[in-house]
């Protein structure tokens, strides 16, 4: 195990590595920007090295500052978290040619699944379910895109290969349409990602977004921790997610989690990742993988009892997996609420300082958050400020005890999306669980 390592990111995700590296007896520099300074995780960690202003571009994403503090500090590892460089090719390349161990997969794999349609033909390879499209780049030929649509059948979706975040997707339902999509998709890619490629599936009408989490070692062994689905979305942005998924048969989790783990092996993965499937009418369709930590893991640590974070610091130091796969087992169900400093009706984020802040508890309570009394949320960063886990031994008892825990949770100075989070939990449609990834938006009355 190692000794020391770098927490590359901020906020909740940064102080639940920290925590993790406690138990494991690694220690910890929390790397900051200038705003940051006042973070929970900055404050206990065994070292702490400001990286540069405000600026996530001058900060969190300063890959030579980021290299720096781990060589000032004889670190041996960095931990990237999820978002800023967490599946960026080239900062785990420069990690490791700078002679430190990236805690995640190896670059090449992260360029192989960053981008849509070289992991679309990884999947096939591996036999994992795709939705139905064409995997390769679209060219300017009008007419052979026209003709391409024709086959797959309208309503398409244009795709950016480098996209994420619900950004480079434009659906297209007639072919008078289709090429100013292209056109305006291969714009918005070059622009947000500095690549303009795109290419052109089938787009569903109804599905539910549902993942599997699996989890790799270097030793050529791979497993699933089941399912999750994260359906509840706005503006392509998970709000709730829960595991395992409603309606989800033990046949389909093993027909598919097998593939996906299969999947790692034949890819050569290494560590965390996720695997996130559009779900319709009893089929799968792989959309893209997520290689790093995910903000919904909770979710699937509190079913199954096995610490993600924890394996994917042993992990990366070369030990094995910690366990096979006959030995997940997954008990009840587990939901988690996004708590966002927003308005609930506006969505414009809310910065400003906690002026009172008290936690929920009892049982099968997890909050996962940096903030505390007094902590000032900064305008900078996304607004996410923490997470709410209710596990229950039903999915009904997990709601029941999630609305409890709503109902105790007091974050006074700023607004935040607590009232929406009631809403949902209070809606009969998600009681019955199995609602389509456009349910949400329709219920907000978002078109």
């Amino acid at each position: 195990m190692f000794d020391k390592i770098v927490i590359a990111n901020r906020g909740e995700i940064a102080l639940r590595i920290l925590r993790a590296c406690r138990e494991l007896g690694v220690k910890v520099v929390a790397v900051h920007s200038e705003a940051d300074r006042d973070l929970k995780h900055v404050r206990l960690a065994d070292e702490s090295v400001c990286i540069g202003p405000a600026s996530s571009a001058e900060s969190y994403l300063n890959i030579p500052a980021i290299i720096s503090a781990a060589e000032v500090t004889d670190a041996e590892a960095i931990h990237p978290g999820y978002g800023f460089l967490s599946e960026n090719a080239d900062f785990a390349e420069k990690v490791k040619k700078s002679g430190f161990v990236f805690i995640g997969p190896n670059a090449e794999t992260i360029r192989i699944m960053g981008d849509k349609i070289s992991a679309k033909k990884a999947m096939i390879a591996a036999g994992v379910p795709c939705v139905p499209g064409d995997n390769t780049p679209l060219s300017d030929d009008d007419e052979a895109n026209l003709k391409l649509a024709r086959e797959i059948g309208y309503p398409v979706i244009i795709k950016a290969a480098g996209g994420g975040g619900g950004r480079g997707m434009r659906t297209v339902h007639t072919e008078a349409a289709l090429t100013g999509a292209i056109a305006m998709t291969k714009a918005e890619a070059g622009s947000a990602f500095g690549n303009p490629t795109v290419y052109m599936e089938k787009f569903l009408e109804d599905p539910r977004h549902v993942e599997f989490q699996v989890i790799a070692d270097s030793h050529g062994n791979a497993i699933h921790l089941g399912e999750r689905d994260c359906s509840m979305q706005r503006r392509h942005q998970k709000v709730v997610e829960e595991a395992p998924a409603p309606f989800i048969t033990e046949a389909q989790r093993k027909f598919i989690g097998e593939r996906c783990a299969q999947a790692c092996v034949d890819i050569g993965y290494l560590g965390a990742g996720t695997f996130e499937f559009l779900y319709e009418k009893g089929e799968f369709y792989f959309i893209e993988m997520n290689t790093r930590v995910q903000v919904e893991h909770p979710v699937t640590e509190m079913v199954t009892g096995f610490d993600i974070v924890k394996e994917q610091l042993r992990i990366a130091s070369g030990e094995p997996l910690s366990i096979r796969q006959d030995q997940v087992k997954i008990t009840g169900h587990a939901i988690e609420c996004r708590l966002n400093a927003e308005d609930p009706k506006t969505f414009m984020p809310c910065p400003g300082t906690i002026e009172q802040f008290h936690m929920p508890g009892g049982p099968g309570i997890r909050c996962e958050t940096h903030i505390y009394n007094g902590y000032k949320v900064p305008p900078y960063y996304d607004s996410m400020i923490g997470k709410l886990i209710a596990h229950g031994e039903t999915r009904d008892s997990a709601i029941a005890r999630m609305n409890t825990a709503l109902s105790e949770l007091i974050i006074d100075g700023i607004k935040t999306n607590i009232p929406l989070q009631q809403d949902i939990m209070n809606d009969a449609g998600f009681a019955a669980g199995g609602q389509n990834i456009h349910y949400l938006e329709k219920k907000l009355g978002i078109h």
